[in-house]
């Protein structure tokens, strides 16, 4: 996740989809992508958007709010909104960020978000841990353990990912995207569509690119707002 949210909206009801706009447009760290009646769509919008938090009424047609909360992968928060007390448990159980009973008021939406950034101070104290991953290498069960803290950063090489420690580089066959879902829970952003950078390697920026162990590599424009603002929570 970063400083801004970005989010959607999933309900059957067009009031209630406009009340939730209305409510997302008030938070500054919130950031709407799409409002849509139908969970299908929902999952294709989930498919192809890196969503940080999803508002999702309960009582679907098609897939109701529970069975598309188990599809979504983890890295995506879920608030439930819905007229429904009873699923409230079950929610929980479903690591939910929070569960907003119709009808609710501005006030008590924006408790609800304000744990997002309780959350995001987590992620970013996790990256400091001594985590590790394993990446696959030559072979079909040959695996390198690396620490989180030793990767510098991360590039995209079409059906490879090439991932840069501080003493060596591993290519492994991967996707961007998957490496990416992996190292979201740590203090890592991706600033261009072939780099995903540590931010506790960064040596200094510039408006258009971040520098690494005197490496230069480039912020793209679709990235460069919430980078900027992730660097300025941490400024002097």
């Amino acid at each position: 996740m970063s400083s801004v949210f970005k989010c959607i909206i999933v309900d059957d009801e067009p009031p209630a989809i406009r009340l939730l706009e209305k409510y997302v447009n008030q938070v500054s760290f919130l950031e709407l992508i799409a409002s849509t009646t139908k969970s299908l769509e929902a999952l294709q919008i989930l498919e192809s958007e890196q969503i940080d938090v999803v508002f999702l009424d309960i009582q679907m047609p098609s897939l109701t709010g529970i069975q598309l909360s188990k599809i979504i992968k983890d890295h995506t928060k879920v608030i439930f909104t819905t007229a429904y007390p009873q699923f409230a448990q079950e929610s929980y159980d479903l690591d939910a960020i929070d569960y907003l009973l119709k009808p609710f008021e501005f006030n008590r939406f924006y408790k609800a978000v304000l744990k997002l950034k309780s959350l995001e101070n987590q992620v970013l104290r996790q990256g400091t841990t001594d985590d590790y991953l394993f990446i696959k290498t030559d072979g079909k069960h040959n695996y390198e353990k690396v620490s989180i803290n030793d990767i510098r950063y991360v590039e995209g090489l079409k059906n490879y990912v090439a991932v840069h420690l501080i003493n060596k580089q591993i290519v492994t066959y991967n996707t961007l995207k998957h490496v990416e879902e992996s190292l979201l829970k740590y203090n890592f952003i991706k600033i261009h569509k072939s780099f995903i950078v540590s931010l506790n390697h960064i040596e200094k920026t510039s408006s258009i690119s971040v520098f690494i162990n005197q490496k230069e590599l480039p912020v793209g424009d679709t990235f460069r707002k919430a980078f900027f603002e992730r660097i300025n929570k941490n400024k002097l």
